[in-house]
C-alpha cells in the first residue's frame, strides 16, 4: 500500500530538507529581528515606537500567504528582477514571524524586575547594553517555551511556500501524487512527518516550561 513512499522516499526527503532549511532561516532571522522589534515596542522614543507598532499591527492582521505573494509577485516589479521562490519565502517568513516573536520578547522583557534595570543604569550602562547583557538573557530563559511553540507554528506554516512553487515537502508530495495518484498515502506521509516534528517540539516546550516553574519555586 505504501510502496509509493518507498519509491519516492529520497525525493520526498529532499522536500523535507528544503522545509527544514526554510524553517531555520525563518527562525534565525525572525528571532533576531523579533528581539529588535520587542525592544522598539518598549521604547519611549515615539520615532521608534509608533512606526514599529504600526508594522506589527499591520502584519499581524493579514494572512501570511499574502505576504508571501507580495514578496514573490510584487517585489520583482519594484526591484526590476525576478526573485527565486526560496529567498522570497525566507524574506516573507522573517518579516512576518518577527512580529510574533517581537510580541513574545516584549512580554518577556516586561516580566523583568525594574530594580534590575535601574541597577544596570546606575552603573553607567546604556539602554542597548542593558538589553544585551541583562534584559535579553533573562527574558530569553522565561520566553523559551513560547519561542518553541511559535517555532512549531512557523515550521507548519512553511507549507504555504507551496503556492509559489517552492519544492518543500508538501509540494513534492503533490508532484508525486500528480504522477501516481496516491493522495492518501502521500499526504498521509507528509502529515505524519509534520506530526512527528511538531510533537517533539511540543515535548521540548513542556520540558522548558516545567524547568521554568522549578526555578520560580526555588
Amino acid at each position: 500500500m505504501f510502496d509509493v513512499i518507498g519509491r519516492n522516499f529520497w525525493f520526498l526527503m529532499g522536500g523535507l530538507w528544503v522545509t527544514f532549511k526554510l524553517s531555520i532561516f525563518a527562525l534565525t532571522g525572525g528571532i533576531f529581528l523579533g528581539m529588535l522589534v520587542g525592544l522598539a515596542r518598549l521604547s519611549k522614543n515615539p520615532w521608534i515606537y509608533y512606526p514599529v507598532t504600526a508594522y506589527v499591527n499591520f502584519l499581524r492582521n493579514i494572512p501570511l500567504i499574502l505576504v508571501i505573494f507580495w514578496f514573490y509577485f510584487v517585489m520583482p516589479i519594484i526591484v526590476g528582477r525576478a526573485i527565486d521562490p526560496f529567498p522570497s519565502a525566507v524574506i516573507s517568513f522573517i518579516v512576518f514571524e518577527a512580529t510574533y516573536f517581537g510580541e513574545i520578547f516584549r512580554a518577556g522583557y516586561q516580566t523583568i524586575s525594574q530594580d534590575q534595570i535601574a541597577a544596570s543604569y546606575s552603573t553607567g550602562m546604556t539602554y542597548w547594553k542593558t538589553a544585551r547583557y541583562i534584559s535579553i538573557p533573562i527574558a530569553f530563559r522565561r520566553m523559551l517555551p513560547s519561542l518553541i511553540t511559535q517555532s512549531i507554528v512557523t515550521f507548519q506554516d512553511t507549507s504555504l511556500a507551496f503556492v509559489i512553487g517552492l519544492r518543500e515537502l508538501v509540494r513534492r508530495a503533490s508532484i508525486v501524487d500528480n504522477m501516481e495518484v496516491r493522495s492518501i498515502e502521500l499526504y498521509g506521509f507528509a502529515a505524519l512527518v509534520y506530526l512527528t516534528v511538531c510533537y517533539l517540539g511540543s515535548l521540548a516546550s513542556q520540558y522548558y516550561e516545567k524547568q521554568g516553574r522549578k526555578v520560580k519555586i526555588i
